[in-house]
């Protein structure tokens, strides 16, 4: 882009090319309104599609109703919703549908090739501690320029939709605690339209690698949970090393996510002992996660049964990846009995995985996919993978969001109703945080 470039075509050409397209160029030609919006926090949005409700045949939902709305947008807060009229100075949005803005909750923004050179997973061996290996030689290279590459990573998932992610972030003796200072200054730097919650993650291992002194630094620092990885597998003890992980978290207030690949007795063992711990340290409730658990698709239906009514019970939730090899989980026998299930990303084209198109709502087709969510309700409930259970239409056809109050998070998809945009993984037309376009 030239230096010399006017503030108001920067603004133009901003928002056309970064929310994607194709609008035509009228949705946001009125960039002396964004100007105003940037100097009084206010904008309004005209011909907006909002959920109002669902279409009955007897019982059976058959159809979502949608009418157009005009937003009004204050302060980052929806301040009205009124009837759509032509409001000279609103932005046009053309008719496309808006949703609660997406949410990626399992991803590693720290360590990625994306925006870099092109590179294909090589060939593993070693199992875990093989990619342990790996990493060591690796890490001091990604450092380099992560900051750069998490920032190129964190547009390609607004260009999907998320305006919020769950991060782990490597804790270790290799990197330190330098891969956490290198996201902290991107996300400082995208922080007017994304914001992210951070996992101190140790991938080489708590006791493996000596890394209980640089996670003890870390929770002391800006991030919210304490996180692990295979804690048999990788360190050789479950008790010790999950009686460490509560006891940081307990000590400075953080929630625990913890990775497991683990599957067999091993595994599970594993999960019974967290949920022990959880029961026995309530605050924790609510704020626990395991991501991945494999073990649960391992299981005989009754004990998958067993398991997610305890892990309901003790309020763990389970962050689970879409789909993973030829691995079903039990998505619906969890969602079921009531454990808070939600998804994202992952790795997103690094040395683990060589795929990630960076969008949750296509986590969200695939899902719907897996387990026959093929009907209009559940396609549309499919959508809670995408955004942590925000639907604008409730259970029982009641609209419920957007109301007034709410946070300005919201998407803009090129569907008629959710069920569409999952099926059909509608293309993001817009994205706004805080009340401005992204």
């Amino acid at each position: 882009m030239q230096n010399d470039i006017s503030r108001k075509n920067f603004i133009k050409n901003s928002v056309l090319g970064l929310a994607g397209i194709g609008m035509g160029g009228t949705l946001f030609q009125k960039t002396q309104a964004m100007e105003k919006m940037n100097s009084s926090g206010k904008q309004q949005y005209k011909n907006v599609r909002l959920e109002t409700g669902f279409e009955y045949d007897g019982e059976e939902v058959i159809g979502t109703k949608t009418d157009l709305f005009l937003i009004t947008v204050e302060n980052g807060l929806i301040a009205k919703i009124e009837p759509n009229t032509n409001a000279s100075d609103a932005i046009d949005a053309k008719g496309y549908l808006m949703l609660p803005s997406f949410k990626d909750m399992h991803i590693h923004l720290d360590k990625t090739f994306y925006g870099d050179q092109w590179k294909a997973t090589r060939r593993r061996s070693g199992g875990v501690k093989g990619m342990i290996a790996l990493e060591q030689q690796m890490m001091p290279d990604l450092l380099k320029n992560s900051t750069e590459k998490a920032e190129k990573l964190i547009e390609l998932l607004q260009s999907k939709g998320s305006s919020f992610a769950r991060s782990h972030v490597n804790i270790e003796p290799t990197s330190k605690l330098d891969s956490l200072k290198n996201l902290q200054r991107a996300l400082e730097n995208k922080k007017d339209g994304f914001s992210a919650e951070l996992v101190a993650f140790p991938q080489h291992g708590v006791f493996y690698t000596d890394t209980v002194p640089y996670l003890k630094e870390a929770a002391q620092l800006d991030i919210d949970f304490i996180g692990g990885v295979d804690p048999y597998t990788i360190d050789g003890a479950i008790e010790k090393t999950i009686d460490f992980t509560v006891q940081l978290a307990l000590d400075h207030d953080k929630g625990i996510d913890i990775h497991l690949h683990e599957g067999g007795e091993s595994g599970l063992l594993t999960v019974e002992y967290l949920i022990k711990k959880v029961n026995e340290n309530p605050s924790l409730k609510d704020r626990t996660y395991l991501s991945h658990c494999f073990v649960l698709g391992r299981l005989d239906k009754p004990k998958q049964e067993e398991i997610s009514a305890k892990l309901a019970n003790a309020k763990i939730g389970i962050v689970s990846t879409v789909p993973f090899g030829n691995l079903v989980m039990p998505i619906p026998t969890l969602l079921k009995n009531g454990v808070r299930v939600m998804t994202g990303n992952d790795s997103i084209v690094d040395h683990w995985n060589t795929f990630g198109s960076g969008s949750v709502l296509q986590k969200a087709n695939l899902a719907a996919q897996l387990y026959g969510y093929s009907t209009e309700f559940d396609l549309s409930r499919a959508l809670a993978l995408a955004n942590v259970d925000v639907l604008p239409v409730d259970n029982k056809g009641r609209q419920q969001w957007p109301k007034v109050g709410n946070q300005a998070d919201f998407v803009l998809v090129d569907a008629s109703c959710s069920a569409e945009a999952v099926s059909r993984v509608s293309e993001v037309k817009g994205l706004v945080v805080k009340g401005k376009m992204v």
